[in-house]
């Protein structure tokens, strides 16, 4: 009978324990499912964050347009070449997934990605699954990727994804900036445009909120969230592109047969302040960004200025009832406390006027100016236009110079432009006066920032006027005196003469400092410059050209300038009357529309103008340039005809020759370099299908 009893207790016990486990075990989950967090850890956020899965769709970048509309930059697909390499990847012999051929693959691929044989062979020699045929092979665009496939070489393959893309490649690189890809895979600017107005280029991203099961799939009958992406604005720049052209081109050609340490060519609506083109050396293709140096010669170059700032001297002095044009004065040399101020040519030219002294860059004579002005007046003046200070253009790395100076010999270089720093923007928005009855505008690069997805314009940029600087009487006059520097012949600023527009400015040539703080005495050791307005009698445009250390003859430079500018010229069909224009010489173009092809070639000819004619039809359905622009003998007409379109030889034609034939035909074109045409993807002779993709290379 004790047994039974100390079985009976031991199973009383046992029930004992799982009543109160079983207790304790409500108590628990009862706790848990009461209780926010447990050991710290938030239990309904964790079941949550376990379950729920977040997607994120990206928002698509904006697009950056020229002022005439013309794509710039864009996000695209792009590509990475992918050789498979392991044989167990082919299942069916018939059909073969990895490279059967290294060296055959080898050399079909080497002319398409730009590399060796020998590169590409070792690449695809390794014990690998797959590799990257890299550095050629990564980024390519969607034609490479076409002329890729029609190789049909087995085992090669593509991996995509998006990066941003520049239309026109080496056109405003440092206007346009460039963005690329960050760590996390997400497009950012790093320059220019793309880098200030990144805000508003790069969108909202979106994101679907669901909730996933144990293998990651969607779970049923449950309600997912999602959160559209918001597109990026497109920003419409101010840039010309053919503007642009003419100023890229330009500066190539010099730059091609001289040294210089660097040169920045720029040009300004002279009504509203919008800056058309922009153009430097050194410069890089933004596709591939081949970089020396990251500021943009616009904002961020700073230097002394030299004589151009007479033209803001002798204002002061105007505009301080100190100015007697035709009052003599002692050129050659002039004294200024222990300094001797002398004219470049070391002698002068004897007594002679106020206005013949700027027509000869006389330093004597602004010396003599500034300190009847003083040291206050001339600062003051200076400060008024917006030296030492910034344009605030919506650029990035604008700095601001200096314009300070306190001893009379500072007083009297600065008169001059020595002593004293400016930038190329800075001397634009002054120059701004001239054509403005004496009104100051503010310089801007952007024109527009649209909603890409509704079009709606978000911001419009409006003519900003800084205030009225001086008189507009004091702005003719000093207009007259900058005609005359050009055509009085006086000086080497008689280069700079055109024979279609009557081109008026102001040389200027400064030395430049060493790293001892004293000036450089080497044959090229000067900044060269040249402020000008266009045409005179009603100025369209402001141009602001300067080269450091160039090499090359003076005269060279400003022919490269007439030359940009008579380019604008006939590019906007602007004459004025006061240059002596041949009227025989120009030609308005006619209507040819609908006109028989031999017959209207034959009258284009007989005009002295080249004709190349696009199609095999018997007429004319599309012509450029268009009735009434205004032509000279041996410019190039292009007529399309209504027969079979078909690609011609287009070597040797301008970028801009280049651009025009690619949208009469309704070609997507790539430009790569500046210059003339020497090789196209599209062989002559190919027939044309609207909306063909074109690659064009320029030297």
């Amino acid at each position: 009978m004790r047994k039974k009893n100390n079985t009976i207790t031991i199973s009383h016990l046992i029930l004992v324990v799982l009543i109160l486990s079983f207790c304790a075990i409500i108590f628990k989950l009862s706790y848990i499912s009461l209780a926010k967090k447990i050991d710290n850890i938030d239990l309904s956020k964790f079941v949550q964050d376990r379950n729920t899965e977040t997607e994120v769709l990206p928002a698509e970048r904006g697009s950056i347009y020229s002022g005439d509309n013309e794509l710039l930059a864009k996000n695209i697909n792009s590509y990475n070449v992918i050789a498979f390499l392991d044989p167990k990847r082919t299942e069916n012999s018939k059909k073969p997934r990895h490279v059967l051929d290294v060296n055959d693959a080898a050399i079909k691929l080497s002319p398409i990605l730009n590399m060796s044989v020998e590169n590409l062979t070792n690449l695809m020699s390794q014990k690998k699954y797959q590799v990257e045929l890299g550095p050629g092979g990564r980024g390519i665009s969607e034609v490479t990727k076409k002329q890729i496939e029609k190789l049909n070489i087995p085992g090669i393959g593509f991996t995509s994804s998006t990066r941003r893309y520049y239309q026109m490649g080496s056109l405003a690189p440092y206007i346009i900036g460039y963005a690329s890809s960050d760590d996390d895979g997400t497009i950012s600017g790093k320059m220019g445009i793309e880098s200030f107005y990144d805000k508003d280029l790069e969108g909202e991203d979106g994101y679907t909120i669901y909730q996933k099961d144990l293998y990651g799939y969607t779970m049923p009958n449950t309600t997912s969230v999602t959160v559209p992406a918001k597109p990026g604005k497109d920003v419409y720049l101010t840039i010309d592109s053919k503007i642009q052209m003419f100023l890229e081109n330009g500066i190539k050609e010099i730059s091609s047969e001289n040294e210089m340490a660097w040169l920045t060519f720029t040009v300004m609506n002279a009504k509203t302040g919008a800056i058309v083109a922009s153009a430097s050396n050194p410069t890089f293709n933004l596709n591939e960004r081949v970089i020396t140096n990251y500021l943009n010669p616009l904002t961020s170059y700073v230097y002394e200025p030299g004589s151009t700032m007479k033209i803001f001297s002798f204002l002061a002095a105007m505009e301080n009832n100190m100015y007697n044009g035709n009052e003599k004065y002692e050129s050659g040399t002039i004294k200024v406390e222990d300094a001797i101020i002398q004219d470049f040519n070391g002698v002068g030219w004897g007594p002679i006027t106020y206005d013949e002294g700027f027509a000869y860059s006389s330093n004597v004579a602004a010396t003599k100016l500034s300190l009847k002005i003083g040291r206050d007046r001339l600062h003051d003046f200076y400060d008024s236009l917006g030296f030492g200070k910034k344009t605030n253009i919506t650029l990035p790395g604008e700095v601001k110079g200096s314009a300070n100076f306190i001893y009379k010999t500072e007083l009297a270089t600065a008169s001059f432009g020595q002593g004293i720093t400016t930038t190329p923007i800075q001397n634009l928005q002054a120059l701004s006066i001239l054509t403005n009855d004496g009104i100051e505008l503010q310089p801007y690069v952007v024109e527009k920032i649209v909603d890409s997805k509704t079009g709606k314009v978000e911001f419009q940029h409006e003519r900003t006027e800084l205030g009225q600087k001086i008189s507009k009487e004091n702005a003719a006059k000093m207009r007259k005196l900058m005609y005359d520097v050009v055509y009085s012949g006086k000086t080497d600023a008689k280069f700079y003469k055109s024979d279609t527009v009557t081109l008026i400015g102001k040389t200027g040539t400064a030395q430049i400092t060493g790293s001892n703080g004293e000036y450089l005495k080497g044959r090229t050791d000067y900044v060269r410059s040249f402020a000008g307005i266009f045409p005179y009698d009603d100025p369209d445009y402001i141009i602001y050209v300067s080269v450091k250390q160039f090499s090359g003859v003076y005269r060279d430079l400003a022919a490269m300038v007439t030359k940009v500018v008579e380019e604008i010229a006939k590019y906007k069909n602007i004459t004025d009357n006061t240059t002596k224009i041949d009227n025989s010489k120009k030609i308005k173009m006619e209507n040819y529309l609908s006109e028989n092809t031999t017959n209207s070639v034959e009258k284009i000819q007989s005009k002295g103008l080249n004709v190349l004619t696009i199609g095999n039809g018997k007429y004319i359905i599309n012509q450029y340039p268009l009735k009434n622009q205004i032509l000279l003998p041996g410019d190039r007409v292009f007529l399309i005809t209504n027969g079979e379109i078909t690609m011609p030889n287009i070597n040797g034609y301008s970028s801009n020759e280049a651009i025009t034939i690619c949208k009469l035909l309704d070609l997507n074109y790539h430009i790569n370099g500046v210059g003339t045409v020497i090789s196209s993807s599209i062989p002559e002779g190919t027939v044309i299908i609207p909306g063909m993709s074109i690659e064009i290379n320029l030297n």
